[in-house]
């Protein structure tokens, strides 16, 4: 998804907003990096859309505070063969 960079981000963040998604997913979805959707949320956003930029950032704050369990959730399938 190239192209104009703050429409990007707009429809990152609501993509990110609508299925409480995490970065890792947005950029898979959009076929981007995850250090461009990363840039796109914390830099170019907050310029762009201030509240749209705090609903986001709950979700990630959120996503970013639940990844150890995710993680350890990973692993127990990995050696379970699930």
């Amino acid at each position: 998804m190239k192209g104009n960079m703050e429409e990007r981000a707009q429809e990152l963040a609501l993509y990110i907003i609508e299925n409480k998604a995490t970065v890792r997913a947005a950029a898979t979805r959009f076929g981007i990096s995850k250090s461009t959707v990363h840039k796109d949320l914390s830099e170019r956003l907050p310029t762009i859309n201030r509240g749209l930029y705090g609903q986001v950032k709950a979700i990630l704050n959120e996503n970013k505070a639940e990844r150890h369990i995710r993680g350890g959730i990973a692993t127990r399938k990995k050696y379970k063969g699930e």
